[in-house]
């Protein structure tokens, strides 16, 4: 499992919000860095991994049991 720099936390969000949320705050980060997301809105588990592919970010894990995504900003 990967140390996160950061987590965001989106629980009781819908999405498209923590896809926002990411959005908006993985910029901030340095490159490199690992910014977990909870989300659990179940839709996240397709979104946050499809913004990634879109965005050139690193989707690093998804851990179903806790409804955390960790994304590495690549860029």
């Amino acid at each position: 499992m990967t140390d996160p720099t950061e987590v965001l936390d989106c629980r009781g969000q819908r999405c498209p919000l923590p896809v926002i949320a990411l959005a908006r705050r993985l910029p901030e980060l340095p490159v490199g860095a690992v910014l977990r997301v909870l989300a659990d809105d179940p839709a996240a588990a397709v979104d946050i991994p499809a913004w990634c592919r879109m965005r050139a970010q690193e989707f690093v894990a998804a851990h179903p049991d806790t409804t955390a995504y960790d994304v590495r900003r690549t860029h």
